[in-house]
């Protein structure tokens, strides 16, 4: 686990302690899922992205250039770690949480991270996307801050092991890059 310099972004998720599941609402069907258990015990790591307040398919969003980070950069933990030929999210599986409601966002417009081509098949995974599920949604549960948005990163455990702003890239590929094996890849 990393430090707890950021824990006041998301107060109900407290670092080394077990995620805490809440209701949310998948994006591409509008299925009321619990966030927890919309993830298998499966060995992989997971980034949660709690976004801000801002259109999350907005090139300016946070949650946005997160995304193009983890997509196309070659310090991104989800390009250093994943083999070759693997899917995307085969040793860390990114998902995305929005503050919107389902009727005010198209799956269409977000990152295409959010919409991994996997399997043999390249068939689109659309279970990366959730949407709050007001009234007493995930953010007011978990103390998530509106504003600022974050990220949570869990262990395969299902403990968080730290907290993030949703612009600390640099800390994002260092906690990985404390841990995981070294690969031959290039680093920007």
């Amino acid at each position: 686990t990393s430090g707890a310099a950021h824990q006041h972004l998301a107060k109900g998720f407290t670092i080394g302690m077990r995620f805490h599941s809440a209701p949310v609402i998948r994006l591409a069907d509008a299925k009321p899922v619990e966030l927890g258990h919309a993830v298998e015990a499966d060995g992989r790591w997971r980034i949660f992205a709690f976004a801000d307040r801002s259109d999350p398919a907005g090139p300016d969003s946070a949650l946005f250039r997160l995304c193009e980070f983890l997509d196309i950069s070659n310090k991104s933990p989800l390009r250093r770690y994943t083999p070759e030929g693997e899917d995307p999210d085969s040793v860390i599986d990114f998902r995305a949480v929005f503050q919107q409601g389902h009727r005010d966002l198209a799956v269409g417009r977000m990152h295409p991270l959010l919409l991994p081509p996997k399997g043999r098949f390249g068939l689109f995974d659309y279970e990366k996307m959730f949407c709050a599920d007001a009234p007493g949604d995930i953010f007011d549960r978990r103390g998530i801050d509106r504003d600022k948005g974050c990220m949570v990163v869990v262990r395969p455990d299902q403990y968080v092991a730290s907290i993030l702003p949703l612009d600390a890239h640099d800390r994002l590929t260092a906690l990985f890059d404390g841990f995981m094996p070294a690969r031959d890849r290039p680093v920007d």
